[in-house]
């Protein structure tokens, strides 16, 4: 077998630059679009139908030659590069869809998808048959011509919809999330009429049965990967996160698997980018996944690859082949019944099975009317199999870039109409005030738990506390708690059973055991808290003696070394039924307390009837000047109010009943524990950063003196 050669020297060069151009002028005029309101979608197109053959190319010879592609090879070599940047924007879109989210919505979703390809599908085979004889390549086919016009009407341009909703900030919204399930479903059943239809073109025998074999491998992919392809996805990615040191490791892992899955879908006929949708989906319900792995993601797509992508689009637009009348009056039909099929088949959709007021199923019409690139490769896949003549391949891609310029100004035009629901409304708070809160971000969680044998009142401390707290906490947001133990030589499958029964005490979708042989279980812990751990939950459950170290040696070391967050727990013997009904958060307007009064709402959001006290404690000034100090009273009276207040605010707006206090005393931890009897206070939670210091952890002589005296559970909050 020969050694495959690289494509001829010039065409890797023409490559080069053609990327260079097109990501270029891209970039450029989806700045102008985004400066004019617009979404930078509509620039990213524009520019490759500026820079193509209906202006700059058709202009000028020599931009011909440098961008427009001259021979198969660098057609395909452009088309890769194009696909990549289709596949990455899947894939992100994949992430940031809300399947919990789409379940509530999938009665909407089935009928706009149900509406939306009726409509579009009978509009268009009417259309086919009724076109001139002249935009078929063989007028003997009109029955193929007319299923094929039908199912490209019936598709929709998942990614030039994506984006659009990125642009408009509609992605997480009840609609945005409503068109894409919508969407995918639309491409879907599209994607498997194309392939009945291009079989019949070819010759092949189209039955029932073909058909219905085409049919059952999708939905036999899909419940595959939702299903073992889940458990795959959850199993490698705990591999990879903890076994591999390689920087950017999940990056990789997250690239690998959705071209894997692209090449799956591309096996079944179908086109990659489902692929690449449905592993974003399956990433997107790992909890485990780190933000900045999706971060770098929508770097590479909405910075590189889909600007190219949507230019390559309009690169293939020539407009200057339809100046005729005859053809600008079809082109023009064309567009009107692809959109009035689009809109009044979701309309219904929405209106009937949906049960959807007037504006909001406009809005679904107005969304899934954009074709796009989709369209694009099908009349070109129509044009290949000798079904489109050249002339209806140019109507169908005029259509295309029409409808998906046309989706963003008719999105804004009618979602100022739409009402957003009060449930929407509050969901939409919700994540507002999570994306500002470090809280939020916390996913991956690591509880070290003592490798000796422990009586049964300490198991109950455990799964009282750390248990009890992680299942509040889990309520609000998706978490992954490890276990760790690490033991000595001959005690391992002793403790791996005691890991199996305390794991039955955690709440949590994923609780994971490790046991590891090791005399130094500090190095060990630190060495498992570097791989991607969002906290690290230590239990305080004895008191060390020893002056040098405020909690236990172990304790102490950890908190001080900790590449994460720790929340030390100190709860000491309490009932087995124990729950925070009354949290208390001192406060003094530090960024650590604001991180520990929200750490307190995420504990107390689930329930109700919980409640959180705000505390700041003004210390009493002997100064001697009775004019200075009143006027110190009244500013440190105003501040101290304006700390509290703020705290109450941003309670209220996680849906937790908040209440603000000011305390004057000598000594800030005999107000803190006189108020924590008195209110009694079934937790308190301290924010604070680690001061440096000796080799004892020091957080100052305050918090030290809280934690020793107090009654009720303590939990140091270190961020």
């Amino acid at each position: 077998m020969d050694v495959f050669s690289a494509a001829p020297h010039h065409d890797i060069f023409l490559l080069v630059l053609q990327v260079a151009i097109l990501l270029f002028v891209a970039r450029a005029l989806g700045e102008i679009a985004t400066r004019l309101g617009q979404p930078s979608v509509i620039g990213e197109i524009l520019a490759g139908i500026l820079l193509g053959p209906s202006l700059l190319s058709g202009l000028f010879p020599v931009v011909n030659e440098l961008v427009i592609p001259q021979t198969e090879v660098q057609g395909y070599l452009l088309e890769v590069i194009s696909l990549l940047g289709a596949m990455f924007l899947l894939l992100i879109t994949g992430l940031e869809t809300d399947i919990q989210l789409i379940k509530r919505h999938a009665k909407t979703a089935i009928g706009v998808s149900f509406g939306g390809i009726t409509v579009t599908f009978i509009t268009g085979f009417f259309l086919g048959q009724n076109l001139p004889d002249f935009l078929l390549a063989d007028s003997n086919e009109r029955l193929v011509f007319s299923l094929f016009v039908a199912t490209a009407m019936a598709i929709s341009a998942i990614p030039v919809i994506a984006k659009v909703l990125m642009d408009m900030n509609l992605m997480r919204r009840d609609i945005g999330q409503t068109i894409l399930a919508a969407g995918m479903s639309d491409d879907t059943i599209g994607w498997i009429m194309l392939s009945t239809v291009a079989g019949i073109a070819a010759g092949d025998a189209v039955t029932t049965g073909t058909v219905l074999t085409t049919v059952g491998s999708v939905l036999a992919f899909l419940i595959l990967s939702f299903t073992i392809g889940r458990w795959m996805v959850r199993k490698l990615l705990t591999y990879v996160q903890d076994e591999i040191i390689s920087s950017d490791r999940l990056l990789s892992l997250v690239i690998i698997l959705a071209f894997l899955w692209g090449a799956i879908t591309q096996l079944l006929n179908l086109e990659a980018i489902l692929g690449a949708f449905v592993m974003g989906i399956i990433f997107g319900m790992m909890p485990r996944l780190p933000e900045d792995v999706i971060h770098k993601l929508e770097s590479l797509a909405l910075g590189i690859f889909a600007p190219v992508f949507f230019a390559v689009a309009g690169l293939k637009v020539n407009i200057i082949n339809l100046f005729d009348t005859t053809l600008i009056l079809i082109t023009l039909v064309v567009i009107g019944i692809a959109t009035i099929g689009k809109v009044v088949g979701t309309y219904f959709g929405a209106r009937v099975i949906g049960g959807k007021d007037h504006w909001t199923s406009l809005s679904f019409g107005a969304g899934l009317n954009a074709r796009g690139a989709m369209e694009i490769i099908i009349a070109t896949i129509g044009l290949r199999l000798g079904i489109l003549s050249q002339d209806m391949f140019s109507i169908i891609v005029v259509m295309a870039i029409a409808t998906s310029l046309m989706a963003p100004v008719a999105l804004r035009y009618v979602l100022k109409r739409v009402e957003i629901g009060e449930e929407e409304k509050e969901r939409l708070k919700k994540e507002e005030l999570e994306s500002e809160s470090m809280v939020a971000d916390i996913h991956r969680v690591l509880l070290p738990v003592r490798s000796r044998k422990m009586d049964a009142d300490m198991q109950n401390e455990i799964q009282t506390t750390e248990a009890k707290l992680l299942e509040l906490i889990g309520k609000e947001t998706d978490l992954s708690l490890t276990l760790i133990s690490v033991v000595e030589e001959g005690n391992k499958s002793q403790c791996e059973k005691y890991l199996n029964q305390l794991a039955s005490g955690f709440n949590i979708k994923e609780v994971l055991k490790k046991v590891v042989v090791s005399d130094k279980p500090g190095d060990v812990i630190l060495d498992e808290s570097k791989k991607d751990y969002d906290l690290i939950i230590l239990g305080a459950t004895e008191q060390s003696d020893d002056s040098n170290h405020l909690f236990s040696p172990i304790v102490d070391f950890i908190t001080r070394f900790a590449p994460c967050p720790t929340m030390i727990v100190k709860a000491g013997s309490i009932p087995e039924s124990w729950s925070p009904q009354r949290i208390l958060v001192p406060t003094n307007g530090s960024k650590a307390s604001k991180n520990a009064a929200e750490l307190a709402f995420f504990i107390a959001r689930p329930d109700r009837s919980k409640e959180v006290l705000a505390l700041n404690v003004i210390m009493n000034d002997a100064s001697p000047n009775h004019y200075l100090k009143k006027q110190q009273v009244q500013n440190k009276n105003l501040f101290a109010h304006e700390m509290v207040n703020e705290l109450k605010e941003l309670g209220t707006a996680f849906g937790v009943s908040t209440e603000a206090m000011v305390r004057w005393g000598d000594a800030p931890e005999e107000v803190i524990r006189e108020v924590a009897e008195s209110n009694m206070m079934d937790l308190i939670i301290i924010g604070t950063n680690i001061r440096p210091g000796s080799s004892r952890l020091y957080l100052g002589p305050r918090v030290e003196n809280i934690i020793q005296m107090s009654d009720c559970p303590v939990i140091v909050f270190n961020t």
